[in-house]
């Protein structure tokens, strides 16, 4: 599956620290097996219909979008869930 990265998720991908960065690559690559991968979760009330999966202390939630998995946020897990 194609892997897209929305805008407001490139600037919060750019903010990482560089050990993240090195993780974050990695989720992409499995993220593009949707959905043979392990470790992601359905999200519910507002964030009903995204995903999230973990990187260590930081969160990656996307949706999917038929034919493309959208990544819609990156960031820490103290503010990952705030305005969806």
């Amino acid at each position: 599956m194609r892997v897209v990265i929305a805008l407001e998720a490139q600037a919060e991908v750019k903010a990482l620290p560089l050990t993240m960065l090195a993780r974050f690559d990695a989720v992409i690559t499995r993220l593009e097996a949707w959905p043979n991968i392990s470790g992601a979760k359905p999200l519910r009330k507002e964030w009903k219909g995204h995903y999230r999966i973990r990187m260590g202390d930081w969160r990656v939630i996307f949706q999917i979008v038929k034919p493309d998995l959208i990544i819609v946020r990156v960031a820490h897990r103290s503010t990952i869930y705030e305005d969806p």
